[in-house]
């Protein structure tokens, strides 16, 4: 987070993959002097780029001086009152808010909003940033899941000469969208057949994969004839291995 942060104010980009290997490795010998392990706080860093701070020299003389002053002027640090380290630390977190995203508050999605403001207050109130992300990145997962779940689009078409009835499915598959696909299928029509076009649809998990078994199965517990054709490679992987019902009677066709 911090590292992408930086990203942003300098206009510069950076190996996220490198800083986690190098941080967790720094914090694991660390742990075997005894020290603490530490990170990139957010606050910190982003003085240490409005005061100009731009090469890892920056970073490595705030860290020495650190270290200084908590092995040699401890004495002297005890002597700073606590009302102006808070008072650093307020000026820090006004320094560093986003005071933009209160203008734009109700120019964004309300899905954005509440996952903003769950972010913060679950900061807030448990005083821990990590649960503050993890409130926010489940939230997202969520509205982005229920968000894609709705682009799901299932049409039909009916041949009376042959009793079939063609359905077509445009979309994706997945746990938030699989109720749409089932209720989308009559399994109570009169039919010979039915055949499920899947060219432009993709089935993502297991709850797919269940939901159509369920489907199969209830129109083959009619005496019809199911036919699912144009799977895709993905889909037809993850059929073949978790499917329960027989797929020789449905006859899974590319």
């Amino acid at each position: 987070m911090t590292a992408t942060i930086v990203d942003d104010l300098t206009d510069t980009t950076s190996n996220k993959n490198q800083e986690c290997r190098g941080q967790g490795m720094a914090n694991v010998v660390s742990g075997f002097f005894g020290g603490m392990a530490g990170c990139a706080m957010i606050g910190q860093s982003i003085i240490n780029v409005k005061s100009g701070g731009r090469t890892r020299l920056s970073t490595l003389i705030a860290g020495v001086v650190l270290l200084i002053m908590v092995v040699f002027l401890s004495d002297w640090v005890r002597q700073i009152p606590m009302a102006a380290l808070v008072a650093v630390m307020i000026m820090v977190s006004i320094g560093t808010f986003n005071w933009e995203s209160l203008r734009e508050f109700k120019k964004h999605p309300t899905s954005f909003n509440v996952v903003m403001l769950a972010t913060v207050l679950t900061t807030v109130f448990t005083h821990n940033l990590a649960y503050g992300v993890l409130v926010g990145v489940l939230l997202s997962t969520l509205f982005f899941a229920n968000k894609i779940g709705q682009f799901l689009t299932i049409y039909s078409e009916y041949d009376e000469a042959a009793n079939t009835r063609y359905y077509y499915v445009q979309g994706q598959v997945f746990f938030a969208s699989t109720t749409q696909f089932l209720d989308s299928f009559d399994t109570k029509e009169a039919l010979d057949t039915v055949q499920i076009d899947v060219s432009h649809a993709h089935f993502w998990d297991i709850t797919a994969v269940d939901t159509l078994d369920k489907l199969v199965i209830r129109l083959q517990r009619e005496g019809i004839e199911v036919k699912v054709v144009g799977l895709n490679k993905a889909s037809r992987t993850i059929i073949d291995q978790f499917s329960v019902h027989d797929r020789r009677d449905i006859g899974l066709l590319d």
